[in-house]
Protein backbone atom coordinates (compact mmCIF):
# COMPACT_ATOMS: atom_id res chain seq x y z
CA UNK A 1 0.00 0.00 0.00
CA UNK A 2 1.51 3.47 -0.95
CA UNK A 3 2.01 6.06 1.85
CA UNK A 4 -0.45 9.41 1.37
CA UNK A 5 1.87 12.31 -0.38
CA UNK A 6 2.63 14.67 2.48
CA UNK A 7 0.41 17.94 2.42
CA UNK A 8 2.11 21.01 0.95
CA UNK A 9 1.96 22.35 4.25
CA UNK A 10 3.91 19.88 5.70
CA UNK A 11 7.43 21.52 6.43
CA UNK A 12 9.44 18.85 7.98
CA UNK A 13 12.43 19.75 10.41
CA UNK A 14 15.66 20.85 8.71
CA UNK A 15 19.34 20.06 10.52
CA UNK A 16 21.62 22.09 8.45
CA UNK A 17 24.97 20.37 7.27
CA UNK A 18 27.94 20.69 9.06
CA UNK A 19 29.33 22.56 5.53
CA UNK A 20 26.73 25.28 6.66
CA UNK A 21 27.70 25.85 9.89
CA UNK A 22 31.12 26.31 9.05
CA UNK A 23 30.13 28.18 6.09
CA UNK A 24 28.42 30.37 8.77
CA UNK A 25 31.68 31.19 10.31
CA UNK A 26 33.65 32.51 7.02
CA UNK A 27 30.78 34.86 6.06
CA UNK A 28 30.49 36.58 8.97
CA UNK A 29 34.50 36.81 9.01
CA UNK A 30 34.39 38.45 5.59
CA UNK A 31 31.34 41.07 6.37
CA UNK A 32 33.18 42.32 9.71
CA UNK A 33 36.02 43.39 6.94
CA UNK A 34 33.06 44.55 5.19
CA UNK A 35 31.87 46.41 7.89
CA UNK A 36 35.39 47.65 8.59
CA UNK A 37 35.87 49.41 4.95
CA UNK A 38 32.47 51.01 5.57
CA UNK A 39 30.32 49.05 2.81
CA UNK A 40 28.37 47.21 5.12
CA UNK A 41 26.04 49.54 7.05
CA UNK A 42 23.46 47.47 8.49
CA UNK A 43 20.38 48.88 6.51
CA UNK A 44 16.72 47.26 6.46
CA UNK A 45 15.79 46.22 3.11
CA UNK A 46 19.43 46.01 2.12
CA UNK A 47 18.49 43.24 -0.92
CA UNK A 48 16.46 45.80 -2.63
CA UNK A 49 18.16 49.21 -1.73
CA UNK A 50 21.81 48.39 -1.55
CA UNK A 51 23.35 48.10 -4.90
CA UNK A 52 27.23 47.97 -4.66
CA UNK A 53 28.28 45.90 -7.78
CA UNK A 54 32.18 45.73 -6.19
CA UNK A 55 30.88 44.05 -3.02
CA UNK A 56 28.89 41.67 -5.22
CA UNK A 57 32.01 40.72 -7.34
CA UNK A 58 33.84 40.59 -3.68
CA UNK A 59 31.41 37.71 -2.64
CA UNK A 60 31.45 36.27 -6.31
CA UNK A 61 35.04 35.67 -5.82
CA UNK A 62 34.76 33.88 -2.58
CA UNK A 63 32.40 31.47 -4.46
CA UNK A 64 29.11 32.86 -2.81
CA UNK A 65 27.21 33.93 -5.95
CA UNK A 66 25.75 31.20 -7.92
CA UNK A 67 26.09 29.35 -5.13
CA UNK A 68 23.97 26.18 -6.30
CA UNK A 69 25.16 26.68 -9.92
CA UNK A 70 26.89 23.69 -11.25
CA UNK A 71 30.73 24.00 -11.21
CA UNK A 72 30.69 23.53 -15.15
CA UNK A 73 28.71 26.79 -15.72
CA UNK A 74 31.05 28.82 -13.38
CA UNK A 75 29.19 28.14 -10.09
CA UNK A 76 30.16 26.33 -6.61
CA UNK A 77 27.90 23.54 -6.98
CA UNK A 78 27.08 23.62 -3.49
CA UNK A 79 23.47 23.59 -2.22
CA UNK A 80 20.56 25.54 -1.42
CA UNK A 81 21.01 25.04 2.39
CA UNK A 82 24.32 26.47 2.13
CA UNK A 83 23.09 29.15 -0.34
CA UNK A 84 20.77 30.18 2.79
CA UNK A 85 23.27 30.24 5.31
CA UNK A 86 25.28 32.98 3.06
CA UNK A 87 21.90 34.62 2.23
CA UNK A 88 20.95 34.83 5.62
CA UNK A 89 24.34 36.53 7.33
CA UNK A 90 24.66 38.98 4.49
CA UNK A 91 20.56 40.12 5.25
CA UNK A 92 21.02 40.10 9.00
CA UNK A 93 23.91 42.43 8.44
CA UNK A 94 22.23 44.30 6.04
CA UNK A 95 24.59 43.94 3.58
CA UNK A 96 24.46 45.54 0.25
CA UNK A 97 23.50 42.78 -2.38
CA UNK A 98 20.61 43.86 -4.88
CA UNK A 99 23.46 44.34 -7.94
CA UNK A 100 23.87 40.33 -7.95
CA UNK A 101 20.23 39.80 -6.14
CA UNK A 102 17.99 38.37 -8.80
CA UNK A 103 20.76 37.11 -10.95
CA UNK A 104 21.37 34.93 -7.65
CA UNK A 105 17.81 34.33 -6.44
CA UNK A 106 16.56 33.68 -9.85
CA UNK A 107 18.20 34.06 -13.10
CA UNK A 108 20.26 32.10 -12.74
CA UNK A 109 18.01 29.14 -11.86
CA UNK A 110 15.86 29.75 -14.64
CA UNK A 111 18.61 29.74 -17.29
CA UNK A 112 19.88 26.49 -15.82
CA UNK A 113 16.44 25.19 -15.94
CA UNK A 114 15.22 26.42 -19.06
CA UNK A 115 17.81 27.93 -21.22
CA UNK A 116 19.70 26.58 -24.31
CA UNK A 117 22.96 25.42 -23.91
CA UNK A 118 24.32 28.46 -25.45
CA UNK A 119 22.95 30.80 -22.98
CA UNK A 120 23.96 28.80 -19.76
CA UNK A 121 27.38 28.75 -21.19
CA UNK A 122 27.27 32.75 -22.14
CA UNK A 123 24.60 34.02 -18.53
CA UNK A 124 25.79 31.48 -15.63
CA UNK A 125 29.84 31.99 -15.51
CA UNK A 126 29.35 35.45 -15.79
CA UNK A 127 26.55 35.04 -13.49
CA UNK A 128 28.56 33.61 -11.18
CA UNK A 129 31.46 35.64 -11.45
CA UNK A 130 29.75 38.84 -10.22
CA UNK A 131 30.01 40.48 -13.59
CA UNK A 132 26.09 40.21 -15.23
CA UNK A 133 23.39 41.26 -13.64
CA UNK A 134 19.31 40.79 -14.10
CA UNK A 135 15.64 42.62 -13.66
CA UNK A 136 12.66 40.99 -13.50
CA UNK A 137 9.92 42.34 -16.16
CA UNK A 138 6.41 40.70 -15.26
CA UNK A 139 4.00 43.51 -13.80
CA UNK A 140 2.47 45.57 -15.26
CA UNK A 141 0.54 48.99 -14.90
CA UNK A 142 -3.46 46.71 -15.29
CA UNK A 143 -1.78 43.31 -14.85
CA UNK A 144 -0.03 43.25 -11.33
CA UNK A 145 -1.76 40.70 -9.57
CA UNK A 146 -3.17 39.17 -12.27
CA UNK A 147 -0.07 38.43 -13.80
CA UNK A 148 -1.81 36.31 -17.09
CA UNK A 149 -3.02 39.60 -18.19
CA UNK A 150 -0.34 41.03 -19.33
CA UNK A 151 -0.21 43.22 -22.21
CA UNK A 152 3.29 43.30 -23.60
CA UNK A 153 3.19 41.69 -27.58
CA UNK A 154 5.91 39.41 -28.93
CA UNK A 155 5.92 39.85 -33.05
CA UNK A 156 7.15 37.48 -35.16
CA UNK A 157 10.43 38.84 -37.08
CA UNK A 158 12.56 37.47 -39.80
CA UNK A 159 15.13 36.63 -37.11
CA UNK A 160 13.47 36.64 -33.65
CA UNK A 161 10.94 38.78 -32.04
CA UNK A 162 10.05 42.71 -31.57
CA UNK A 163 8.91 43.29 -28.05
CA UNK A 164 6.15 46.43 -27.80
CA UNK A 165 4.92 47.09 -24.24
CA UNK A 166 5.77 48.93 -20.85
CA UNK A 167 6.79 46.19 -17.77
CA UNK A 168 6.26 48.39 -13.93
CA UNK A 169 8.13 48.26 -10.72
CA UNK A 170 11.28 46.99 -12.55
CA UNK A 171 13.82 46.76 -9.96
CA UNK A 172 17.27 47.80 -10.63
CA UNK A 173 16.94 48.00 -14.81
CA UNK A 174 18.68 51.51 -14.81
CA UNK A 175 21.86 49.87 -13.50
CA UNK A 176 21.54 45.89 -14.80
CA UNK A 177 22.37 44.30 -17.72
CA UNK A 178 19.19 41.99 -18.40
CA UNK A 179 16.04 41.34 -18.06
CA UNK A 180 13.95 38.72 -17.93
CA UNK A 181 10.62 39.67 -19.66
CA UNK A 182 7.37 37.79 -19.64
CA UNK A 183 5.27 38.33 -23.10
CA UNK A 184 2.09 37.36 -25.33
CA UNK A 185 3.26 35.39 -28.31
CA UNK A 186 0.17 33.65 -28.65
CA UNK A 187 -3.89 35.15 -28.17
CA UNK A 188 -5.84 32.59 -29.56
CA UNK A 189 -6.20 30.42 -26.53
CA UNK A 190 -6.61 30.45 -22.76
CA UNK A 191 -5.49 33.92 -21.08
CA UNK A 192 -2.58 31.38 -18.97
CA UNK A 193 -1.47 29.89 -22.46
CA UNK A 194 0.13 31.39 -25.43
CA UNK A 195 2.94 33.69 -22.90
CA UNK A 196 6.61 33.37 -23.03
CA UNK A 197 9.54 34.80 -21.44
CA UNK A 198 12.40 36.66 -23.36
CA UNK A 199 16.08 37.94 -22.43
CA UNK A 200 16.22 40.94 -22.90
CA UNK A 201 19.43 43.71 -23.36
CA UNK A 202 18.32 46.52 -21.23
CA UNK A 203 20.85 48.64 -23.12
CA UNK A 204 19.51 47.39 -26.90
CA UNK A 205 17.46 49.97 -29.06
CA UNK A 206 14.15 50.37 -28.62
CA UNK A 207 14.40 49.92 -24.52
CA UNK A 208 13.53 52.64 -22.97
CA UNK A 209 14.21 53.64 -19.19
CA UNK A 210 11.65 55.21 -16.83
CA UNK A 211 12.49 56.01 -12.86
CA UNK A 212 9.36 55.43 -10.32
CA UNK A 213 10.73 56.94 -7.00
CA UNK A 214 9.51 56.09 -3.40
CA UNK A 215 8.26 58.29 -1.39
CA UNK A 216 11.72 58.65 -0.24
CA UNK A 217 12.81 59.76 -3.39
CA UNK A 218 15.24 56.93 -3.77
CA UNK A 219 15.31 55.76 -7.49
CA UNK A 220 14.61 51.41 -6.97
CA UNK A 221 12.13 50.92 -9.27
CA UNK A 222 11.10 51.61 -13.42
CA UNK A 223 9.21 51.56 -15.78
CA UNK A 224 10.45 49.33 -18.75
CA UNK A 225 9.12 50.15 -21.72
CA UNK A 226 9.77 48.39 -24.71
CA UNK A 227 9.05 50.09 -28.08
CA UNK A 228 9.62 47.72 -30.64
CA UNK A 229 12.71 45.95 -29.21
CA UNK A 230 13.93 43.54 -31.26
CA UNK A 231 14.90 40.17 -29.32
CA UNK A 232 16.85 37.45 -31.48
CA UNK A 233 15.64 34.00 -31.19
CA UNK A 234 18.54 32.73 -29.53
CA UNK A 235 17.14 35.02 -26.42
CA UNK A 236 13.69 33.10 -26.00
CA UNK A 237 13.85 31.68 -22.76
CA UNK A 238 12.70 28.22 -22.68
CA UNK A 239 10.14 26.79 -25.18
CA UNK A 240 7.72 29.31 -26.70
CA UNK A 241 4.28 29.17 -24.71
CA UNK A 242 5.67 27.81 -21.41
CA UNK A 243 6.10 31.50 -20.26
CA UNK A 244 3.41 30.58 -17.28
CA UNK A 245 4.59 27.45 -16.52
CA UNK A 246 8.03 29.02 -16.58
CA UNK A 247 7.43 32.03 -14.36
CA UNK A 248 5.24 29.88 -11.90
CA UNK A 249 8.22 28.07 -11.05
CA UNK A 250 10.81 30.69 -10.40
CA UNK A 251 8.18 32.40 -7.68
CA UNK A 252 9.38 29.21 -5.34
CA UNK A 253 12.82 31.30 -5.68
CA UNK A 254 11.16 34.67 -5.09
CA UNK A 255 8.91 34.11 -2.66
CA UNK A 256 10.77 31.82 -0.29
CA UNK A 257 14.21 32.92 1.27
CA UNK A 258 15.13 34.59 4.11
CA UNK A 259 14.67 38.07 2.64
CA UNK A 260 10.84 37.44 3.52
CA UNK A 261 11.34 37.60 6.97
CA UNK A 262 15.00 39.65 7.40
CA UNK A 263 14.64 43.04 5.63
CA UNK A 264 13.63 44.59 9.02
CA UNK A 265 16.21 42.73 11.05
CA UNK A 266 18.33 44.88 11.39
CA UNK A 267 15.74 47.56 12.68
CA UNK A 268 15.52 44.66 15.27
CA UNK A 269 19.17 44.75 16.24
CA UNK A 270 18.77 48.32 17.11
CA UNK A 271 16.17 48.33 19.14
CA UNK A 272 18.28 45.44 21.05
CA UNK A 273 21.38 47.74 21.36
CA UNK A 274 18.92 50.73 22.62
CA UNK A 275 17.24 48.81 25.20
CA UNK A 276 20.93 47.06 26.36
CA UNK A 277 21.45 50.87 27.35
CA UNK A 278 18.11 51.43 29.84
CA UNK A 279 16.73 49.74 31.87
CA UNK A 280 14.12 47.61 29.53
CA UNK A 281 10.95 46.70 31.15
CA UNK A 282 9.07 43.32 31.35
CA UNK A 283 6.49 44.35 28.56
CA UNK A 284 9.17 45.70 26.42
CA UNK A 285 11.00 42.31 26.83
CA UNK A 286 7.59 40.62 26.39
CA UNK A 287 7.71 42.09 23.15
CA UNK A 288 11.01 41.45 21.62
CA UNK A 289 10.46 37.94 22.91
CA UNK A 290 7.22 37.79 20.27
CA UNK A 291 9.11 38.89 17.71
CA UNK A 292 12.36 36.70 18.39
CA UNK A 293 9.67 33.72 18.51
CA UNK A 294 7.88 34.65 15.15
CA UNK A 295 11.26 35.20 13.38
CA UNK A 296 12.43 31.48 14.77
CA UNK A 297 8.87 29.82 13.34
CA UNK A 298 9.16 31.73 10.03
CA UNK A 299 12.66 30.86 9.59
CA UNK A 300 12.00 27.39 10.27
CA UNK A 301 9.47 27.25 7.49
CA UNK A 302 11.45 28.92 5.08
CA UNK A 303 14.34 26.48 5.80
CA UNK A 304 11.91 23.59 4.54
CA UNK A 305 11.91 25.12 1.34
CA UNK A 306 15.43 25.21 0.94
CA UNK A 307 15.20 21.76 1.58
CA UNK A 308 12.39 21.14 -0.66
CA UNK A 309 14.66 22.90 -3.94
CA UNK A 310 17.67 20.75 -2.80
CA UNK A 311 15.61 17.62 -3.08
CA UNK A 312 14.73 18.86 -6.57
CA UNK A 313 11.40 19.28 -6.01
CA UNK A 314 9.28 22.89 -6.59
CA UNK A 315 7.71 23.59 -3.87
CA UNK A 316 5.00 26.61 -4.95
CA UNK A 317 2.16 26.27 -2.12
CA UNK A 318 4.59 26.78 0.82
CA UNK A 319 6.80 29.07 -0.60
CA UNK A 320 3.78 31.23 -0.86
CA UNK A 321 3.05 30.24 2.75
CA UNK A 322 6.36 31.67 3.94
CA UNK A 323 6.11 34.80 2.06
CA UNK A 324 2.56 35.83 3.47
CA UNK A 325 3.95 34.82 6.24
CA UNK A 326 6.91 36.37 6.56
CA UNK A 327 6.02 39.71 4.69
CA UNK A 328 3.40 40.32 7.65
CA UNK A 329 6.05 39.71 10.12
CA UNK A 330 8.18 42.43 8.62
CA UNK A 331 5.42 45.15 8.87
CA UNK A 332 4.70 43.41 12.48
CA UNK A 333 8.42 44.06 13.34
CA UNK A 334 8.57 47.91 12.69
CA UNK A 335 5.22 48.73 14.05
CA UNK A 336 6.64 46.18 17.56
CA UNK A 337 9.79 48.36 17.49
CA UNK A 338 7.54 52.04 17.29
CA UNK A 339 5.55 50.46 20.35
CA UNK A 340 8.55 49.01 22.37
CA UNK A 341 10.72 52.29 22.41
CA UNK A 342 8.67 55.81 20.92
CA UNK A 343 11.42 57.15 18.73
CA UNK A 344 11.01 60.24 15.84
CA UNK A 345 11.21 58.28 12.82
CA UNK A 346 13.72 60.92 11.47
CA UNK A 347 15.31 60.53 7.86
CA UNK A 348 17.97 63.15 7.84
CA UNK A 349 19.31 61.71 11.40
CA UNK A 350 22.79 60.71 11.39
CA UNK A 351 22.90 57.34 9.05
CA UNK A 352 23.02 53.83 11.42
CA UNK A 353 20.87 55.80 14.20
CA UNK A 354 17.61 53.79 15.67
CA UNK A 355 15.67 57.22 14.60
CA UNK A 356 17.68 57.03 10.71
CA UNK A 357 16.60 52.99 10.44
CA UNK A 358 13.12 53.32 11.61
CA UNK A 359 12.19 55.96 8.73
CA UNK A 360 14.09 53.75 6.65
CA UNK A 361 11.93 50.89 7.49
CA UNK A 362 8.70 52.94 7.79
CA UNK A 363 9.12 54.67 3.96
CA UNK A 364 10.09 51.21 2.92
CA UNK A 365 6.90 49.09 4.39
CA UNK A 366 4.25 49.97 1.75
CA UNK A 367 5.99 47.59 -0.50
CA UNK A 368 6.81 44.27 2.00
CA UNK A 369 3.00 43.26 1.58
CA UNK A 370 2.76 43.27 -2.00
CA UNK A 371 6.55 42.85 -3.75
CA UNK A 372 6.38 39.03 -4.89
CA UNK A 373 2.69 38.87 -4.63
CA UNK A 374 0.06 40.18 -2.80
CA UNK A 375 -0.95 38.59 0.26
CA UNK A 376 -4.25 37.86 -0.86
CA UNK A 377 -3.34 36.61 -4.13
CA UNK A 378 -0.48 34.21 -1.95
CA UNK A 379 -3.52 32.94 0.16
CA UNK A 380 -6.00 32.25 -3.17
CA UNK A 381 -2.26 30.10 -4.14
CA UNK A 382 -1.98 28.44 -0.77
CA UNK A 383 -6.14 27.61 -0.86
CA UNK A 384 -5.83 25.97 -4.85
CA UNK A 385 -2.83 23.77 -3.58
CA UNK A 386 -4.74 22.20 -0.42
CA UNK A 387 -8.08 21.87 -2.99
CA UNK A 388 -5.33 20.12 -5.21
CA UNK A 389 -4.28 17.82 -2.47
Amino acid sequence: MSSPTPSPLVFPDVTLPESALSLRSEVRAFLAEEHARGTVLGRPDSWLAGWDDGFSRRLAGRGWVGMALPTEYGGAGRGFLERYVVIEELLAAGAPVSAHWVSDRQAGPSVLQHGTEEQRRFFLPRIAAGQCFFSIGMSEKSSGSDLASVATRAERTAGGWRLTGTKMWTGGAHVNDYAIVLARTDETGEKHAGLSQFIVDLRAPGVRIEPIRLMSGEHRFNALHLEGADVPDGMLLGRQGDGWKQVTGELAFERSGPERYLSTFPLLVSLLRELEQRAATAEQLRQVGILTARLHSVRRLSLGVAAALDAGASPDTRAALVKDLGTRLEGALVDTVRSVLPTPADPHATPGTHSELLAFALLHSPGYTLRGGTNEILRGIITRGLERH
